[in-house]
């Protein structure tokens, strides 16, 4: 980078930045050349110069998603370098920046509970400054990042007091559904917990997915394709049938009477048992597939992941109906949201 430009972005001189434009009209057009590069805008955001990097993100919106050398973004400099404010407003501009992959210790989204905590010199994290401006969508993406809702600054105020204070009246009722400390408490605790659990585990199986071959990636494709056959059979043809309109056989594993038509004859027990199996597989499998075919075309893989939406949803309906009891069928129906919930922290 150009010495001069480098000065005028580490000091926040705009003046000196179109004086640079002036005398070479190209002089941003070369950051495009390299894919990681440090840009203008990684220095400001780095040191905080918000003018400079609004002025430079209005002139050239592609330097948001670059990478530097050591793999960071703008937005993971400044959430990096406490500039909290410099982040919301960056996240303003294009809300999909906090979505932009940096080096592996920032693609886990464990640190997306302590980015989006930081505090600025008068304690506030990103969410008591989108509270008090009442910035309601922001508000709603930071609470979806695991922002911490009951963070004080250092005049003890949380977001919801600052909200209120500021008559922010839309941030104020969404942060208040929020607003009870022993609920919210104990569910961050659990919340925590969970997402532990589950992200070890969905570490063991996607470790390395990048780095898996063509060939590789074909086969596993296939396999998966079988699992989600496999799966969705289960609910069109489940163990031991249904019971029909003449049924009143008694078999082992089976109800003492017949069941509403259409229902599966297996008992309740057996049912819960080997259907929670089959969701476990059938949620797996499904977002295995979706990580193989990152390296498709967009377009194309977009298509397959509405198509296999609506498969795991007709799945999902499907063992809903056959299910013996109105109770197993809700109980499965949790079971697969968390499930589903869940998985979608796998990287």
């Amino acid at each position: 980078m150009d010495e001069s430009l480098r000065a005028a972005a580490h000091a926040g001189n705009v003046s000196e930045l179109y004086t640079l434009i002036q005398r070479d009209g190209n002089v941003l057009r070369r950051f495009d050349e390299e894919e990681f590069i440090e840009t203008p805008l990684h220095v400001a955001a780095a040191k905080g110069c918000i003018g400079f990097a609004m002025e430079i993100v209005s002139l050239k919106p592609t330097f948001a998603r670059k990478l530097n050398k050591q793999g960071l973004s703008p937005i993971h400099l400044a959430v990096q370098k406490g500039h909290t404010e410099m982040a919301v407003r960056l996240l303003e501009i294009d809300s999909n920046l906090a979505r932009v992959r940096g080096k592996n210790a920032l693609r886990k989204k464990e640190c997306y509970r302590e980015t989006v905590n930081r505090k600025d010199e008068d304690g506030n994290t990103a969410l008591h400054l989108a509270a008090r401006n009442d910035q309601l969508e922001m508000v709603k993406l930071l609470l979806n990042c695991k922002a911490d809702r009951q963070a004080q600054n250092l005049d003890g105020s949380t977001p919801l007091k600052l909200a209120e204070h500021h008559n922010s009246s839309e941030s104020t009722t969404v942060l208040r559904g929020f607003s009870i400390p022993l609920v919210s408490n104990f569910s961050d605790r659990v919340d925590k917990q969970i997402i532990k659990y589950v992200r070890k585990a969905s570490s063991l199986i996607f470790h390395d997915m990048e780095n898996i071959s063509e060939q590789d990636r074909n086969a596993l494709l296939v396999i998966l394709g079988l699992l989600l056959t496999a799966t969705y059979q289960t609910s069109l043809s489940p163990p031991g049938g249904v019971w029909q309109g003449d049924s009143s056989s008694k078999r082992i594993g089976q109800r003492e009477s017949p069941g509403s038509i259409g229902t599966a004859v297996m008992d309740e027990y057996y049912f819960l048992l080997f259907y929670s199996l089959t969701y476990v597989v059938s949620i797996v499998t499904y977002f295995l597939t979706l990580a193989l075919l990152k390296p498709f075309p967009h377009g194309f893989r977009t298509a397959l992941q509405v198509l296999l939406a609506f498969l795991a949803m007709c799945f999902d309906q499907s063992i809903s109906y056959i299910a013996p009891t109105f109770q197993i069928a809700i109980i499965l129906r949790v079971f697969s949201t968390i499930t589903f919930v869940f998985s979608t922290d796998i990287p």
